[in-house]
């Protein structure tokens, strides 16, 4: 089976995910707009993209906490993923960002990085870094997120 390649590139990336964020029509700032449904090439799957490079790394946070049945995949520039099956491989430059309501970091963050050669299990959610002596993965904790505080924004 030859695998399907998911490019950090705008808004090709974005609308192969099932929920279409940034998909506002009057501005790409708003995470939650007016047409909220992708190509869902990716099932279940919420794509965001140049996050690193654009400083875009907290703005998937609001959508999956609105909707926490989704997966958050956040691509910077010069990255892609791999998809084959199940699963799906980092490539390029820099790093995928993951979200998911009932994973966090053992220190209490919302996300994690993985790096170009980690594959990632879009059934059991969890990622592997090939030939790591120490398992990256092990800070990732079953854990659902937190409620955000009262004082906290709406999703934009």
């Amino acid at each position: 089976m030859c695998g399907s390649l998911v490019g950090g590139s705008s808004a090709g990336a974005t609308i192969l995910g099932d929920y279409l964020v940034r998909g506002d029509t009057a501005t790409n700032v708003s995470m939650m707009g007016d047409h909220d449904e992708g190509m869902a090439f990716l099932k279940g799957v919420a794509i965001d993209q140049h996050l690193l490079r654009l400083n875009r790394h907290f703005d998937l946070i609001d959508v999956i906490r609105a909707r926490p049945d989704l997966l958050g995949i956040g691509l910077d520039e010069n990255t892609a993923i791999i998809v084959e099956g199940d699963s799906f491989e980092v490539i390029g430059q820099s790093y995928a960002v993951i979200y998911y309501h009932q994973r966090m970091l053992d220190s209490g963050g919302l996300f994690y990085f993985v790096a170009p050669g980690d594959t990632y299990d879009l059934v059991t959610r969890q990622f592997t870094r090939p030939g790591a002596t120490v398992n990256p993965g092990g800070r990732v904790v079953v854990r659902s997120w937190p409620d955000p505080p009262s004082d906290a924004s709406v999703p934009r």
